[in-house]
């Protein structure tokens, strides 16, 4: 009777765990995409998207094994006046013992989002 139990309670821990470092890393590409979308150029974008990912997981306590940041910066070229977007893609290879796991391959979470590219910025 026990077994059955303890399992039930390790699975709703292990979904709850799961959830938050999704959470995390859903709050970690929107924080990179916005300050990717406030860049001037493509590299600044690319090396503030990275530094501001790696804050916000830290702030949220999630300690990946390894982290990779992918920015889409085609929006930055667009002329004035012309709507576009910038894009930032986090994904977390998360150690599987942070999710209760004891054995095992990382646990790979990855999200994606998207920041509008002021309009009538200058260039």
């Amino acid at each position: 009777m026990t077994l059955p139990v303890m399992a039930v309670c390790w699975m709703i821990a292990f979904f709850a765990l799961y959830t938050l470092a999704q959470q995390s890393v859903q709050a970690a590409a929107a924080d990179a995409a916005r300050t990717a979308s406030l860049a001037r150029t493509a590299p600044e974008a690319q090396s503030g998207a990275r530094a501001t990912a790696a804050m916000t997981l830290a702030n949220q306590d999630l300690r990946c094994a390894a982290t990779d940041v992918v920015v889409e910066t085609a929006g930055l070229l667009a002329p004035a006046g012309q709507p576009s977007t910038v894009s930032a893609t986090v994904t977390c290879h998360l150690d599987p013992n942070r999710l209760g796991i004891p054995i095992g391959r990382p646990v790979t979470i990855s999200a994606s989002m998207s920041s509008p590219v002021d309009t009538w910025r200058s260039q």
